[in-house]
């Protein structure tokens, strides 16, 4: 048998089940937003890279505000946040030239959130045939660059 060896995924698996702190409220992270790989800080939300992500350039939209439920987000936070999920979606398109955006949002455990308790939105950059065995039979992800790669590639757009 051979085997597929991904050691980064056990910081992911190891605190999957941990409820006693949010990792987009948690005030032990660093502050410096490029430690941190936050792109961009707006009103009520920020954008940040998915440490876990499923491809190159798989961002985060989040609000600053600590909350679970999408409707319990003002008028005012849901139209920033739609315009950050635009602003996001524009860089991708500039960086990595993308076939297409998977958008969401998981909603409580059942509906896959790892972070149920913290609502956030994902973009995720899709390319035709970029699926492929290794992701659905090994659980593991292919990635051609480094989150710091990733970063340092996007972070421009977000300083205009």
């Amino acid at each position: 048998m051979d085997y597929l060896w991904s050691p980064w995924r056990y910081q992911y698996v190891a605190n999957i089940h941990k409820n006693d702190h949010c990792v987009f409220c948690d005030e032990e992270v660093p502050s410096n937003d490029s430690d941190r790989l936050i792109l961009f800080r707006g009103e009520y939300h920020f954008i940040i890279l998915n440490r876990f992500p499923y491809t190159c350039g798989h961002l985060l939209v989040a609000p600053y505000q600590h909350i679970a439920d999408i409707a319990s987000l003002s008028s005012d936070q849901s139209l920033e946040m739609m315009t950050l999920i635009q602003r996001v979606t524009s860089a991708l398109k500039h960086v990595y030239n993308p076939d297409g955006f998977n958008l969401g949002m998981n909603l409580g455990k059942c509906a896959g959130a790892g972070i149920d308790k913290h609502v956030h939105f994902h973009i995720v950059p899709r390319w035709c045939g970029d699926s492929n065995f290794v992701s659905v039979t090994g659980e593991t992800r292919v990635l051609p660059e480094t989150l710091e790669t990733t970063y340092s590639k996007l972070k421009p757009f977000f300083e205009k």
